[in-house]
This record gives structure tokens, sequence and C-alpha cells, in this order.
């Protein structure tokens, strides 16, 4: 079942670099808040249909905490700035940035079990696996002036 769902993540990794690729024309075309906003709004719609036709039960927002729905406020924040820095970073260099502040930013989450996650230690092969994407990062940048 692991490998099934890494497969399924990276499948899914694999769509943000499509959305990437997408969007930074689309920004140039329309402008960055209002491909953003085309995002979400067919994501929106997408999603609320889904739900409707998944009959799961709607939800009591009242008893949710408030910290939990941040990220409705960090995911139009993540997508206008891939909409405007793809165009000039390029989508694999974007991608290699956006994974090397996810990982970066997950490894201090994991490490000190912030969010109610089971804390994961941080071992050398965590350690190696982010000094590696931090050196794909630098090799990014400088191998893309030409």
């Amino acid at each position: 079942m692991k490998l099934l769902w890494t497969l399924l993540v990276i499948t899914a990794g694999m769509g943000l670099s499509f959305e990437a690729g997408l969007l930074g024309p689309l920004g140039d075309q329309v402008g960055y808040l209002w491909a953003t906003f085309s995002i979400f709004g067919v994501g929106s719609a997408i999603l609320w249909l889904a739900r409707l036709f998944s009959g799961q039960p709607r939800p009591d927002w009242g008893s949710i905490p408030s910290w939990q729905l941040i990220g409705g406020l960090l995911g139009p924040i993540y997508v206008v700035v891939l909409t405007m820095a793809t165009p000039t970073l390029g989508v694999a260099m974007t991608m290699i940035a956006v994974l090397a502040g996810q990982i970066g930013q997950s490894v201090l989450i994991d490490s000190n079990g912030w969010f109610g996650t089971t804390k994961q230690p941080l071992n050398r092969y965590r350690l190696l696996g982010l000094v590696l994407l931090i050196f794909a990062l630098v090799c990014g940048y400088h191998g893309g002036q030409a």
C-alpha cells in the first residue's frame, strides 16, 4: 500500500509541473491574480461536484481549530508565486525550489512532531537527502545561466 501511495504522490507531483507550465503563460496573458483565481475557481467547482456526489456529510466548521484552516491562505500565495516565478526560472528550476522549500519545512515538521504529526527523527539519510536537494537547487541555478 505504501508503494501505491508513493506512486500516486509522484503522479500528483507531476501534475504540479504541468500546472506551473500552464500558469506562467496564463499569468502573462490575464495577470497573476486572475490566473490564480481561475485555478482555484475550476478546482473549487470540481471539488464541490465531487463532494456533492460522494455523500460525505457536511463538516461542523465551528469545531475545527482555526489554525487548521491556514492552508486556505497558503495555497493561493503558493500559486501566485508559482505563476510569477515560472516564466523567469523555468518549470524545472521552479519545481526544484518548491521541493527545497517543501522538504526543508517538512523535515522541521517531522522532527518536531508539529501539527499532531508522528515525530520522525532527523537522521543522516534525511539530512543527506536535504543536502542533495540543496545541491540540485544550486546546480539548476548555475546550469540555467548560460
